[in-house]
């Protein structure tokens, strides 16, 4: 006579199952953790302006080089802060879908 219940999942029982979850769960939180301390710098205007951003997302710093700041043209300092913030965040936006992609995978989403 077959079991009943869910005693079986494929040779695996269910005790495995929820090590295997819990494991994947701290390795996904340990993760997320270290993504949100990277720190991604980009330049624009050939180093004219330099933006960080972190794994959070969060605008860290910018720093402008007084030679490009003319009062005659605040578009391209504009531009041009605008520009490396932007591609910051591109940054760090793919990293967190390059780290959070593993764990989809293994999960089958």
């Amino acid at each position: 006579m077959a079991k009943g219940g869910y005693g079986n999942f494929g040779g695996m029982n269910m005790n495995n199952l929820m090590k295997q979850a819990q494991r994947m769960q701290r390795q996904l939180e340990e993760s997320k953790a270290a993504l949100e301390e990277e720190k991604f710098e980009i330049t624009s205007g050939g180093g004219a302006v330099k933006a960080v951003v972190s794994g959070k997302k969060e605008l860290l710093e910018i720093k402008i080089d007084p030679e490009v700041v003319d009062p005659d043209d605040v578009e391209m300092l504009e531009d041009l802060i605008l520009s490396a913030v932007n591609e910051a965040m591109r940054m760090a936006d793919e990293r967190y879908k390059e780290v959070m992609g593993k764990f989809a995978g293994a999960m089958g989403l």
